[in-house]
């Protein structure tokens, strides 16, 4: 019995290593600001912020989700939150323009301010480092367009949204006012 145990703690601590490992490297990864040029790594950039990481497209039904991703980018960013959004055309070719087409669009059409980074791919083998670990922490591949997930101040994923829950859903809304409420963790 005391060997069970003893295997069953070693376990436990095992995937609390791995799933510390995971949250350390998660945000370690570098990306372009939409059409620009110098990489940002978002550890550096974002570290101690709450995050709701977004794939985004500007042909699908729930592109109007923008304007609310916006709202929240704005009501919570002076408490350390952000939304970044990832273009994606992985879903039905809903992301067909240039970065510089698709920042217009988003700008233009419903005052994007949140950062915005370089069209990526989000699904599959061919997932970029960021969105192969997103799933790995959740078990949770975006299946669509607008697929949310939400970064503790400490780099832990701890939520993640389909596509059809709104920003405006008082459940994600909730899980952002929680971790905002987490302590900072010391740089």
């Amino acid at each position: 019995m005391k060997l069970k145990s003893l295997k069953i703690l070693m376990l436990m601590v095992l995937a609390g290593v791995s799933a510390a490992a995971l949250a350390a490297g998660l945000l370690d990864v570098s990306y372009r600001p939409l059409a620009g040029k110098a990489p940002v790594n978002l550890k550096k950039a974002y570290a101690g912020q709450v995050l709701l990481i977004v794939n985004t497209a500007s042909k699908c039904g729930y592109t109007p989700q923008y304007e609310g991703l916006e709202s929240l980018h704005q009501r919570y960013a002076g408490q350390g939150f952000s939304v970044l959004g990832f273009p994606s055309n992985d879903f039905k070719g809903q992301e067909p323009g240039s970065e510089k087409e698709i920042q217009e669009f988003c700008t233009l059409t419903y005052g994007v301010k949140f950062p915005m980074f370089e069209k990526v791919v989000v699904t599959d083998d061919n997932a970029t480092p960021l969105y192969k670990s997103l799933a790995q922490a959740t078990g949770t591949a975006p299946a669509w367009n607008f697929h949310k997930y939400l970064i503790g101040r400490d780099g832990r994923v701890v939520a993640n949204f389909p596509s059809k829950t709104a920003p405006d859903d008082p459940a994600l809304v909730a899980a952002i006012e929680r971790e905002l409420k987490a302590p900072r963790a010391a740089r």
